[in-house]
């Protein structure tokens, strides 16, 4: 069955950013209505403003959905997930190289079968709903028929992705690799056949440079020449045994960025997940390649991996550009409301803060401009698609214990969002205007 975008029109208190906050406190950084209106036609915004000046402009009968002590963001986008691992998060005890050996490699060999990759695609992408996650970064499997699964579901939903067959030629078991030829050959009819088409978009996947040869990795990079505009997304740098293996496996690099650069594999559109132990010389040719570094916090404390360094990243001498990601299923949680909370630890840990419109950013525009998309998702404004979150605050007793003593701080109700809140918080989630999650009352 088709997917239809909804015309409605949503109501409730407005929260939107215009750009990345300088600090606590920065009022400008972000546009706050107490009541205001969202008004959507066949999927996109196209007016929002005070509810007392919009009301009266709604075409007649046109249905208000009323939030009144609510706040409705810009769905959140996740720029780094494992769609095959649905049913490895919360696999006890193991750090990154035995957890993929123990765990992950044996239950992706399972998405060759493609009613498992269907089912598991459903359930996925009604936990994204579930979370108010309404745009994600997705691996697949090694297998074609995982990303078809995955794409075929989220088109029909409305649902727009990056995602991208995992390309895998060594140290996996034989069941789970492919070939630097074949993995090209297959990469390359997936974009034929899905970038561009509806919402969905592709990423060039090697998994980590540990699991390609040379040759794959030559063939990601041609993939990449060939067709502008596709994404690439990989691990860098997540544990001191990896970077140990890869500085093995590549004795000419420089160090575990160069493996990459090499092959032609940074840019604009390159997404690397983890970067905790980036050296200097990495985070400056991140800069220069304007690379994006993405912040996984709940994996990065599961597996023991270590602590991501936001300062070091975000020098502004050379800034990197970041993104935020659960990273299930080595991360614990599909909330980027849980993620958040446990980045504040994390930077806490390393003796620095991160304020909570700074988070709230970076889950909604700040990703989205990490994805080059801003124009399409990530922000309340007119031309966007109505892919928008509803968040209540008091969703627990615990919550609206707190929140009584808050007297209306923005600030302060966000920061208790991404400290208690989690798929409970979540009261609707709208994929271009319509509602595809609803928690009821």
């Amino acid at each position: 069955m088709a997917f239809t975008p909804g015309t409605t029109a949503l109501r409730g208190r407005l929260l939107t950013f215009l750009r990345a906050p300088q600090g606590p406190g920065d009022r400008d950084s972000y546009h706050h209505i107490a009541d205001g209106l969202v008004v959507v036609t066949a999927g996109r915004i196209t007016a929002v403003g005070e509810a007392a000046n919009l009301l009266p402009t709604l075409p007649a009968g046109m249905a208000v959905e009323h939030y009144p002590d609510s706040l409705i963001l810009p769905g959140f986008i996740d720029t780094h997930i494992h769609f095959p691992q649905t049913q490895v998060i919360a696999s006890y005890g193991a750090q990154l190289m035995e957890w993929l050996e123990k765990y992950t490699f044996i239950e992706e060999q399972r998405y060759a079968d493609h009613a498992h990759a269907s089912r598991n695609a459903r359930f996925f992408l009604d936990e994204l709903a579930r979370n108010g996650t309404t745009s994600a970064v997705v691996y697949g499997s090694v297998h074609p028929g995982s990303v078809k699964a995955l794409f075929t579901e989220a088109e029909a939903r409305g649902v727009g992705l990056v995602a991208g067959k995992v390309m895998m030629d060594r140290h996996a078991p034989n069941a789970l690799t492919d070939t630097a030829q074949t993995s090209y050959d297959h990469s390359k009819a997936l974009i034929g056949a899905w970038h561009g088409v509806g919402r969905q978009r592709y990423a060039v996947t090697p998994r980590f440079a540990i699991t390609s040869t040379p040759e794959q990795l030559e063939a990601a990079g041609a993939l990449l020449r060939e067709h502008p505009g596709v994404y690439l997304q990989t691990h860098l740098s997540e544990n001191h045994e990896e970077i140990r293996q890869v500085a093995c496996l590549y004795p000419e690099a420089a160090d575990y960025l160069d493996v990459y650069d090499r092959y032609g594999l940074l840019g604009d559109r390159s997404l690397f997940g983890h970067c905790i132990h980036v050296s200097e010389r990495e985070m400056a040719r991140m800069h220069e390649t304007a690379s994006i570094a993405v912040f996984c916090p709940t994996s990065n404390l599961f597996i023991g991996s270590g602590l991501f360094d936001r300062a070091a990243l975000e020098n502004p001498a050379r800034p990197v550009r970041l993104g935020l990601a659960t990273d299930v299923g080595g991360g614990t949680s599909y909330s980027l409301l849980r993620t958040a909370g446990e980045g504040y630890k994390v930077l806490q840990l390393r003796g620095q803060s991160w304020p909570a419109l700074a988070a709230f950013d970076l889950m909604t525009r700040g990703n989205a401009a990490a994805l080059g998309l801003t124009q399409e998702i990530g922000q309340i404004a007119p031309g966007r698609y109505a892919d928008l979150v509803v968040l209540d605050a008091s969703a627990t007793p615990a919550m609206a214990h707190r929140r009584e003593a808050i007297q209306g701080d923005l600030e302060e109700e966000l920061f208790l969002l991404m400290t208690l809140g989690d798929d409970r918080a979540v009261r609707a989630t709208y994929i271009q205007g319509q509602r595809v999650h609803d928690r009821g009352a």
